[in-house]
């Protein structure tokens, strides 16, 4: 093994810890506008454009580990097909609350709704991210998987 395979076999772990942390960012980003808005009705473009980019780069991410990480990681170790499982059940869930977030922006919900949805996706989201991190960041530092990285984490 060269020097840049093993880089390359370390770089996923690193590539899904920085997905997470930009996801975490554009959360933050799109409470804080939420906060400017509060004033401001109807909702602001700023708002829409952030909540939008949000859900989006979510969805993106968690449909790109259901269809192309998480079978890759099944294949190598079939005993990590059941924490995949519940990682996958987390995906769904945090899909349906996405789902209640747009349908709340798309009839102009008030910003205090609005920031219950967010911070119901942000208590859910954390949660798997972190355990998402414990079970897979080891496997995915010696994952041999020759994938484009924004199909597989998403285009973040």
């Amino acid at each position: 093994m060269t020097e840049g395979e093993t880089t390359r076999l370390i770089a996923w772990g690193n590539e899904l810890r920085a997905v997470h942390g930009r996801l975490r960012e554009a959360l933050r980003g799109t409470r804080a506008a939420l906060v400017v808005g509060e004033s401001a009705r109807p909702l602001s473009r700023d708002l829409l454009l952030f909540c939008h980019g949000f859900c989006v780069a979510l969805t993106g991410h968690h449909q790109g580990e259901d269809r192309e990480l998480f079978p890759a990681i099944a294949a190598a170790r079939p005993e990590l097909r059941e924490p995949l499982r519940k990682l996958q059940q987390d995906h769904a869930m945090i899909a349906h609350l996405v789902g209640g977030l747009q349908a709340a922006i798309d009839r102009s919900a008030s910003p205090a709704e609005l920031d219950q949805h967010l911070e119901g996706i942000a208590a859910i989201m954390e949660s798997h991210f972190r355990y998402e991190e414990r079970q897979l960041l080891t496997i995915l530092d010696a994952l041999e998987f020759d994938a484009d990285p924004g199909d597989v984490l998403g285009p973040l």
